[in-house]
């Protein structure tokens, strides 16, 4: 019968930090899958191998929510092509392919699981990623798969065939008919029959610790179906249905608790942890209260290392191993769906618990893959689902150590750690000799719990130690504390790496301090573990990032460990050009803040090695970084402006060219309060919008103003005519008297005559005076109120009554001007102005204040007897 066979990633073309192809070995709620590198080149590949040869009947594949590949491409081999080995030259041999939708009807809210049947030999499987779907949530290009499940036959037996034919030759006999209505979906009905508890959307919805005893429960209803026990068997079935949607609701809470540690929201996550518990503690009350589960199955997680479930119909059965679906994700044919679970069981549905027992498992299979899978660690070691991205770093982690021996694995079922290796040994001698064997054995153990109590202990024992003990004993307690410190700080586990931050927190504040050990043994602990706690800043995982940068901050600003100023050396130490993306982003935030605590003032930075450290950073290959570096140059800008420009290249359109450059120089023009260029540019686009506004709108008054200059011209001209045919019957007249007198012409001697000044010439066509009127003529100017031209006799008249402005003016008594009304009062009182005269004497200039002879031709003299200032 098919079973879900296990697999290892041999191979992928690159992956994201966080999403390592070896997360789809985990089948589990909480998993994250693996992801493309961004802006990967395509096609992408993942190459699998099955724990042994086999026929392979269903592939199941989970594909993203929105990193979507376009197309899957399905290869199968019997062992590894000459690029893995050289000697085996066998070519993959392609299966066909599968295409993904681009799930725009969705709103890429849910997740498509692909199913498809083959019929295929082989060991080996290599799946091809084409390019990926684009929608506004890929931003990067990437591609992603969040699982990936295989199920199929053993490929070695022989005897198969014939198995098979003999059955079907009984049941003829007997009068079986296979294909019965009745046996469908049953283990008897087909030999082709997939259990449901193989497919992958069990496995991504199930709790994983009730997933096993589900199988475990279905293993014994198969059993009881053979002996013909059916009233044991339908009890079975109502259980496992039962505990289907318990596993359901507590895969949920683990979702929503896993959220609620990514947003800090611990006093929630606290809640789902508790409720969790208390759901799966009556659910197990009640399997026992019914006895549907043995007792010694039931044991506390920590009294048994946890292993996979193997059932006897499927003895590769693979243990389901932890992931992340989106809340969202639903199923409809190939689509998984979030089912709905109800808060109230049932009346016919068990009540539900929440102790952590686990189930007893059977050891593993025989010749196991080339792998060591987390549920094989103890319970306690195996990835905590705390740290989405940190899942793919333990189960390399976890890969690299030994499986667990025997008799590791009886001190740990007895609660004592094992002993140290020989290896541990001659590395830990010193800190043997001073804390002793146990201790040092409880730190090296491989359970986490074991080495949390370790640290605690030694936490408890450096704290109690008395004031009198010699120097030379405290001395060596601090150095074997610190060596195991040191330690501690790489452990992948949080509360072992909490631990060891608290206990080098109380070596540094507390130990040193109260017996008075000095300089020497604080520069000793800080410069052993900083640089280890440095590299933890660049943690895959969130949590520790920031645990880390946090603690580093905290003990750079207590007194005993700033007077060394041997933080700030380290953090000024240029980016390595390998260096992970987290560890640059967390030293450039880390190196800023402690530079706004401690400032550059004797307390381990200066101008010269922040700037060195900052040029260098502008160059690095990751955006954030080089953002980063330009808010550091800045904010020292504004302390030391001179000291910084000493490290920047000169302030030019070639630098300008530069997009960080021209921002750093932009940002310190903001810091001197000056205007950037594109604040320039601006201020000149809108003074040139705004002249040329004003000029339109004084272009727009000149030219109703000189309509107004042609009505006056054209009154003039027609009293001039009715003049000159007046003086031309005079001539007629004298014509007459005199016969002999000579013809003199009709000259027009008004046109290209301008009215107002007397000035003649040819250029005076209706568009010259219109121009002469505007900025040539002697007899007119402009009001610098409302822009208006008029005649210089009438602008008092104009000042007084006709302009926009005309309120703001009064006439003075003395020289008959119009003088603004703020100046009138102090204008009189001083009485400096030039009398004016009657109109009868004198005519008086506006302009120069000055009065001169009156009369019509006086006003036509032009500059001899006007002032136009």
């Amino acid at each position: 019968m098919p079973h879900k066979i296990g697999f290892v990633v041999v191979s992928s073309s690159g992956h994201e930090d966080g999403f390592s192809a070896r997360e789809l070995m985990i089948h589990a709620p909480t998993v994250s899958g693996w992801r493309s590198p961004r802006f990967c080149q395509f096609p992408q590949e993942i190459v699998l191998q099955m724990v042994e040869r086999c026929r392979i009947r269903k592939l199941q594949l989970l594909a993203h929510q929105y990193m979507i590949p376009s197309k899957v491409e399905f290869y199968i081999s019997e062992s590894l092509p000459e690029y893995f080995t050289p000697y085996q030259a066998e070519r993959f041999r392609r299966l066909g392919y599968v295409s993904l939708c681009d799930n725009e009807k969705t709103g890429c809210k849910a997740r498509e699981l692909k199913s498809v049947y083959v019929d295929a030999v082989g060991q080996f499987l290599k799946l091809i990623f084409h390019q990926n779907h684009v929608n506004k949530y890929n931003v990067y290009n990437q591609v992603a798969l969040v699982a990936v499940n295989i199920i199929g036959d053993p490929a070695d037996f022989g005897d198969e065939t014939n198995i098979t034919s003999r059955e079907k030759l009984i049941d003829h006999y007997l009068g079986h008919n296979t294909e019965d209505p009745a046996l469908e979906g049953t283990c008897s009905g087909k030999s082709d029959y997939i259990s449901p508890l193989d497919d992958l959307a069990f496995d991504m919805y199930q709790d994983p610790e009730v997933a096993q005893i589900i199988r475990r429960l279905d293993e014994r209803k198969r059993e009881a179906v053979q002996k013909e026990r059916y009233d044991c068997a339908k009890k079975l079935k109502q259980a496992i249905a039962d505990l289907q949607k318990v596993g359901e609701r507590l895969g949920r809470y683990e979702v929503e608790k896993r959220c609620a540690v990514e947003k800090e929201d611990y006093d929630l996550a606290k809640e789902k942890k508790q409720q969790m518990e208390r759901f799966r503690s009556r659910v197990y009350e009640q399997l026992q209260l019914h006895e549907l589960v043995d007792a010694e199955l039931m044991r506390r997680p920590l009294d048994l290392p946890l292993q996979p479930l193997a059932c006897p119909s499927s003895p590769h059965h693979q243990p389901p191993m932890h992931s992340l679906p989106q809340p969202e994700e639903r199923v409809t044919e190939n689509r998984l769906a979030d089912p709905f679970l109800q808060e109230k069981p049932s009346s016919h549905c068990l009540d539900v618990s929440s102790q952590r027992p686990t189930v007893d498992r059977p050891p593993p299979a025989t010749d196991p893959p080339p792998r060591t899978h987390p549920e094989s660690l103890p319970y306690d070691e195996r990835p905590l689902p705390v740290t989405r991205k940190q899942l793919g770093a333990a189960v390399s982690e976890a890969e690299r150590r030994d499986m667990l021996g025997d008799e590791a694995r009886r001190a740990d079922a007895a609660g004592e750690p094992e002993p140290l290796t020989e290896k541990a040994l001659r590395e830990a001698s010193s800190a043997v000799d001073v804390l002793g064997e146990a201790l040092v054995a409880g730190a090296y153990s491989k359970t986490w719990s074991h080495r949390e109590d370790a640290l605690l202990t030694l936490h408890k024992q450096l704290a109690d130690t008395p004031v009198g003990t010699p120097k030379e004993d405290l001395k060596s307690m601090l150095r074997a504390a610190v060596f195991l410190v040191r330690r501690a700080i790489r452990d992948i586990v949080t509360p072992v790496f909490q631990a060891s931050l608290k206990l080098l927190k109380m070596i540094i504040t507390q130990y040193i301090p109260k017996h008075k050990l000095g300089r020497l043994e604080t520069a000793h602990c800080v410069e052993r573990t900083i640089p280890v706690l440095l590299t933890r800043t660049g943690d895959s995982s969130a949590r520790l990032r920031v645990m880390a940068s946090n603690f580093i901050q905290e003990i750079a600003l207590f007194k005993e460990v700033k007077s060394l100023q041997v933080i700030p050396s380290y953090l000024v130490q240029p980016l390595k050009a390998n260096s992970s993306t987290h560890l640059a982003m967390s030293q450039m935030a880390l190196l800023a803040r402690l530079l706004r605590d401690l400032g550059t003032e004797g307390a381990g930075f200066t101008v010269d090695s922040v700037m060195r450290f900052s040029v260098q950073a502008l160059e690095h290959r990751v955006r954030e970084v080089r953002e980063a570096a330009v808010g550091m140059i800045l904010d020292l800008y504004a302390q030391h402006r001179a000291l910084v420009l000493e490290y920047l290249p000169p302030d030019d359109s070639a630098t300008r060219r530069n997009v960080l450059y021209k921002t750093i120089f932009e940002g310190f023009a903001k810091i001197d309060g000056r205007p950037t260029d594109a604040e320039m540019r601006a201020q000149k686009r809108a003074a040139a919008e705004e002249a040329e506004k004003r000029k339109k709108e004084e272009i727009k008054a000149l030219q109703g103003q000189l309509a107004a200059l042609k009505e006056m011209q054209a009154g003039v001209q027609e009293k001039e005519s009715e003049a000159t045919k007046a003086k031309n019957q005079d001539t007629q007249e004298r014509k007459v008297a005199r016969p002999n007198a000579p013809e003199i012409p009709d000259n027009h001697y008004l046109d290209n005559l301008c009215i107002f000044c007397g000035e003649r010439s040819e250029s005076f066509t209706e568009e010259g005076l219109d121009l002469h009127y505007w900025k040539h003529c002697l007899m007119l100017t402009r009001c610098e109120h409302c822009r208006q031209v008029v005649e210089i006799s009438s602008l008092t008249e104009h000042l007084l009554t006709e302009c926009d402005r005309k309120d703001g003016f009064g006439r003075c008594y003395r020289c008959s001007e119009a003088v603004s009304k703020e100046e009138l009062p102090r204008h009189v009182k001083t009485r400096d102005c030039n009398p004016a005269k009657s109109e009868k004497l004198a005519n008086r200039c506006p302009l120069c204040h000055e009065n001169f002879s009156p009369g019509e031709e006086v006003r036509g003299m032009g500059r001899r007897d006007w002032c136009w200032g």
